[in-house]
Order: structure tokens, then C-alpha cells, then sequence
């Protein structure tokens, strides 16, 4: 029932969630003149552990867009290369050295740092709106085509009227719930425990990858501390808890290439963040008036840390296939529809090879055919998974459209 007290709102189109892929979308409709307002169900961008690599296709879009040398100025650390350790061994996974692209590096920044950073250039372009501590509700419906959202704004009821909804809020979209789109899950046989431990004189040289003999604890170099991740059976989180924090703590110094003292640093279980893996897609992006991208759309598993990347290429595409229908003020569902065709086969791509990759082989099998002892056998391979991870499989440029 519609409130008498609601705000109201209009604009061309409303971007439910502002992470990577909504900010990104935004800025590029915005600077193409498409009035756009997006909304953030947070007050701010600050969370922990969230998907903090930036991968060459990103850089290099943001070096079309005029905005890599000042992004880059933003504290980060880079990686030229992914490792893995397998048999005491260390192997080079992914080689991004001969990439055609002016960044041949992950760089590893803050993703609120990131954010922030899209934000403040997306705001200082006419028509840009960015609602904070707001949260979407509902869709308004017109005629059989959404024509608005109901939102909460610090508690208060909105409603936007719009011409398209871009539902890019994550793998638990309500956008994508609300618009009863179907989909497909895949499952994923492992979850991850996150958690930090700080650097000391002595580690290892180390960018980003697994290490350890049994190849399920991650380190990600994050400038003062490492990031670091241990794997555990998927749906075991709460066996795992209820045998104790230290039971846990032994456990991960078994794999771990640090001494057991220095997980004294993990003091309760607060400090530990459960990542439920899940890799999954919808059949139909989209329905009359609304589009999801990005995770809303297919959630990606954290092998590569392509996730973000691949969302950011989602947005790049949509911004490039409905400029022109958002100025022109009519947007048709075959429009949403060559979005979802241009990154159907990435999205695809990508996941079967997530799938395949989280399929572990044991015993002698998995030394001679995994990943890790093939890329050995083949060297020229770290340079094919440079390219599937640091470009994806269909990278986008952003058009100029004029303001």
C-alpha cells in the first residue's frame, strides 16, 4: 500500500547496490547523460574481506575512461603473477607479463577505497545520485513492465519512478528475488574461513595464491598483513565451530607456511568471516523493465578473484547496449536482452572452469593430472591462465557517447 508520507522520485534508471558493478554502471550512464540514481542499503562501503582484486580488464577500463594514473595514486599492492605451492614446490599458475593492456598486474586495493573512489567521480557528473542507507523493497508495476522501486531511506519510505531497475546487489539480490527470476545453482564442495595475520620479517615473498602442501590455505599480500584464507568442507562451518577455536587453529598450522605461534593473533571467532562459496546464474537476466548483472546475476566462486571483474564487465556492456534507450526513453526487453547475449558466454565460460578447478583430484592422480603439476609439464600455460584471468574471456571497452 503506497504511503501518503513517500517521497517521490524520477529518473531514467535505478541501480539497486552500489558495489563495483552498480558504481561502475552508474558512473558510464552518467557521463553519457542518462539521469541515474543509485541505491546503497549501507552508509558507507567499509566491509571486511569483501573482493578486493582489481585484474587488468578493470585497469585497463579505467584507462579508457581517464581514470587509471589517479586510481592508482590509492594505496594497493600489485601482483604480476598467481602462485600456488604443491609438493613444497612453488608452481606459477597465472603468468600476466605478456598481456596486451598497459597494466599487466592485480592490483590489491580496499574495495571501500575503490568505491570511494567511484563514487566521488560519479557524483561530480550532472544527473548522478548516490542514496545511502537505503534499502530497496519492492518494484512498482505498470502495464506488465516494472516501472519504479519502493525503498527505504533511513527507515522513511521512497519511490523512484524509473524507465529500467539494474539489479546489482550481490549473490543474495533481492532485486533478483522480487523479479521471480529462475536460475541454476552448481554447488561448490568447499566454503572459506577469512582472517588476518600480520606481517612479519622473515615471511615469504608472496602476492597472491594458495600455499601450503594441501593447497587450501590462501595468502593474499595486503601491504601491512595478510589476508589469509583456510578451506573447509561446505555446510561444516558449525561442526567446525563447535570443536573450538584452537581444535580449528591446529588444523590450519598444518597447512599453513607460518609457524603455529602466530595464529595466537586469531583470538575469538569474531575475527574469522565465513565466505559461502556458491556458483550459480540465471536463465533469464531480465524481464520487462529490469535487468540484474554482475553476482545479482551469476555468482562466481572466489577462483581468480574474477568475480568483481566480471561484474564490472557486465556493467561496462549494459551501460554500452542501453545509453542510447535510456536517452531515447524506451527501453524494450529484446535491449536487456543483448546484454545478457554478450556476457552469456564469459559467464559460462568462466563457471565451467570454476567448476572444474574446485573438483580436487587425490592421491597419485592429482599430483600428475591436477592443475598445478599440468601447468609444470607446460609452462606456456601460465600465460594462457594470465589471459583467462587477468582479461577474462570477453573483455569490454566503454563506448563514448558524449555528455
Amino acid at each position: 500500500m503506497q504511503s501518503h508520507s513517500s517521497q517521490l522520485l524520477t529518473t531514467d534508471c535505478c541501480i539497486v547496490g552500489g558495489g563495483p558493478a552498480g558504481l561502475m554502471l552508474g558512473y558510464l550512464l552518467a557521463r553519457a547523460g542518462v539521469r541515474v540514481t543509485v541505491l546503497e542499503k549501507h552508509a558507507d562501503f567499509l566491509r571486511d574481506f569483501r573482493g578486493d582484486t582489481i585484474h587488468p580488464s578493470t585497469l585497463e577500463i579505467m584507462h579508457h575512461l581517464g581514470l587509471l594514473d589517479e586510481l592508482l595514486q590509492l594505496p594497493h599492492q600489485r601482483a604480476e603473477k598467481l602462485q600456488a605451492e604443491v609438493g613444497g614446490q612453488e608452481v606459477t599458475m597465472a603468468d600476466f607479463s605478456r598481456l596486451p593492456v598497459r597494466c599487466r598486474f592485480i592490483a590489491f586495493m580496499p574495495q571501500w577505497d575503490f568505491l570511494n573512489f567511484l563514487a566521488a567521480k560519479s557524483g561530480a557528473l550532472p544527473g548522478f545520485t548516490l542514496l545511502q542507507s537505503t534499502a530497496f523493497d519492492d518494484f512498482i508495476c505498470a502495464d506488465g513492465r516494472v516501472c519504479g522501486v519502493r525503498a527505504l531511506k533511513e527507515g522513511q519510505p521512497l519511490e523512484i519512478r524509473v524507465r529500467l531497475v539494474i539489479g546489482a546487489d550481490g549473490r543474495h539480490s533481492r532485486v533478483r528475488e522480487k523479479a521471480g527470476l529462475s536460475g541454476r545453482s552448481f554447488g561448490s564442495p568447499r566454503d572459506v574461513l577469512w582472517f588476518r595475520l600480520s606481517k612479519q620479517l622473515g615471511d615469504p615473498e608472496w602476492g597472491m595464491g594458495h600455499k601450503g602442501p594441501k593447497q587450501n590455505f590462501i595468502m593474499i599480500d595486503r601491504g601491512e598483513f595478510w589476508q589469509c584464507g583456510y578451506s573447509i568442507v561446505k555446510g561444516e562451518y558449525e561442526a567446525v565451530k563447535a570443536a573450538g577455536l584452537d581444535a580449528l587453529k591446529q588444523q590450519i598450522a598444518a597447512v599453513a607456511p607460518f609457524p603455529a605461534a602466530r595464529l595466537a593473533e586469531v583470538g575469538d571467532w569474531d575475527q574469522l568471516k565465513l565466505l559461502v562459496i556458491r556458483i550459480d546464474r540465471l536463465d533469464q537476466w531480465m524481464k520487462p523493465g529490469v535487468l540484474c548483472i554482475g553476482d545479482a546475476a551469476h555468482a562466481m566462486s572466489p577462483i581468480g578473484g574474477v568475480g568483481v571483474n566480471l561484474a564490472i564487465q557486465d556493467a561496462v556492456a549494459a551501460a554500452n547496449y542501453l545509453t542510447t534507450p535510456l536517452r531515447e526513453g524506451n527501453v524494450s526487453l529484446s535491449d536487456l536482452a543483448k546484454v545478457q547475449k554478450r556476457r552469456q558466454f564469459p559467464t559460462c565460460a568462466t563457471q565451467f572452469l570454476q567448476i572444474k578447478m574446485s573438483r580436487k583430484k587425490s592421491g597419485t592422480a592429482a599430483k600428475k593430472s591436477g592443475l598445478p603439476g599440468v601447468i609444470r609439464r607446460l609452462p606456456f600455460l601460465r600465460f594462457v591462465f594470465g589471459r583467462i584471468i587477468g582479461l577474462g574471456f570477453r573483455p569490454e571497452k566503454p563506448r563514448d557517447f558524449g555528455g
